[in-house]
């Protein structure tokens, strides 16, 4: 699904898509018009603009992520800016591209985001990671929740950087079965999203380094 408030780039990014063999299920632009039509289709990745005349892009895609089956969101967006980037991630989104970026690079990133990997333009990869550092350098409870050691293994992956796909490959498990062991642990955890399971495991000493 694609959610742009700027008819013409619309069109052209649900062209580019559906040209490259993607099954565009809507194109909307406004935020409420999104999540209700997430919720009736339920996309599995959806290109989300930041900037939409009713909601901003950051509080559709934490609605999204609110969702029983919640898409994959790859945010679209003409601002590099950190705050923008930090606060999209924070609520939910899987990448940030550019909307510099090529149409070979866009592509890319869809089919990567569709396979569960994180995906940010070149350069705002290094923010994100340096706004995990920073968090992690915060105190935490000498105690937490007790998780499984498959449920370790499985945070220590994704902390990493793997794809859902590549840990269920490296484990031998089904990626239906690696997702159920991240929702186990969000739970456990209290967590929301994989930013936030990212910055426990690195708190925890768990992204080896």
């Amino acid at each position: 699904m694609v959610v742009d408030d700027h008819p013409m780039w619309r069109d052209a990014v649900a062209r580019d898509l559906a040209e490259a063999g993607y099954e565009v299920v809507a194109a909307v632009g406004e935020g409420r018009q999104a999540l209700r039509v997430a919720a009736a289709v339920r996309p599995e990745v959806v290109v989300l603009d930041l900037q939409l005349p009713d909601l901003s892009g950051v509080e559709v895609a934490r609605g999204l992520a609110a969702a029983d089956a919640p898409p994959r969101v790859l945010v679209l967006s003409a601002s590099g800016e950190q705050d923008d980037v930090l606060e999209a991630v924070k609520a939910g989104a899987s990448g940030y591209l550019l909307k510099s970026s090529s149409r070979e690079e866009f592509l890319d990133a869809v089919r990567r985001t569709a396979e569960g990997d994180a995906v940010f333009t070149p350069g705002l990869a290094g923010l994100i990671l340096g706004e995990y550092r920073r968090l992690a350098a915060r105190p935490v409870p000498a105690e937490g929740p007790r998780l499984t050691e498959r449920e370790t293994e499985v945070l220590r992956l994704v902390a990493k950087g793997l794809s859902y796909r590549q840990i269920a490959e490296r484990l031998v498990l089904s990626h239906r079965t690696v997702q159920n062991h991240v929702q186990n642990t969000l739970n456990k955890l209290q967590l929301h999203n994989r930013v936030e399971l990212v910055r426990y495991a690195i708190e925890q000493g768990l992204d080896g380094s």
